[in-house]
């Protein structure tokens, strides 16, 4: 019987290959129904046993677990594409994309061991640590930025009930991949800015 977090990192990671289907050359013009068959299908498909595991589970041993603020805006395109919902907010997601990226760009490299600060460790339930993400969470709602508090509330959760394999509350706040396509997004923008504003 699978573990329970390996249920879920099996789920996030067939989450992605079906966004990744989702985004194929002509799939926006299937019907909602077909669309959400197509759905169940990939689900059904990369969670069946492949030799000894499902194809989701060599995928997460190469990648590990994505976290919960990958999973929103994953879950986010999929219901767009899926049932026509509201996509994330443009804007929203920016401001989303901005923070990750400045987390990013410091967590990282001071986590791998540049300087003296490891900024890693106080995701292990410290609770100065969870005060601040608090505050952020309720200065972003408050500011109408609902992406970053639903992103930072879902995380605390998930983190307070083991969602998770990890203990620590920054691999379900941010992961790799995320932080790659955030500065990669936000880099792209501030060329594009750069190129369009006059000389």
């Amino acid at each position: 019987m699978p573990q329970f977090t390996d249920l879920t990192g099996l789920l996030g990671i067939a989450s992605v290959i079906s966004a990744i289907v989702m985004m194929l050359p002509g799939i926006a013009r299937f019907s909602t129904l077909h669309k959400g068959i197509l759905l169940s299908l990939v689900f059904v498909l990369v969670l069946m046993p492949l030799g000894e595991l499902p194809l989701a589970a060599y995928v997460r041993g190469a990648t590990g677990d994505l976290s919960i603020t990958t999973l929103v805006l994953i879950w986010g395109g999929l219901l767009h594409r899926w049932c026509g919902l509201a996509s994330v907010d443009a804007k929203q997601r920016d401001a989303l994309l901005t923070v990750v990226a400045l987390i990013a760009v410091a967590l990282y490299p001071l986590s791998l061991g540049v300087g003296m600060f490891d900024p890693y460790r106080y995701g292990f339930a410290c609770v100065a640590f969870i005060i601040a993400l608090f505050i952020i969470a309720l200065t972003a709602w408050i500011r109408r930025s609902d992406l970053i508090a639903l992103c930072i509330a879902l995380a605390a959760f998930a983190w307070s009930i083991g969602w998770y394999e990890s203990s620590n509350l920054w691999d379900y706040l941010v992961d790799p991949f995320l932080a790659i396509y955030a500065v990669w997004v936000i880099a792209f923008s501030m060329k594009k800015t750069r190129l369009q504003t006059p000389a």
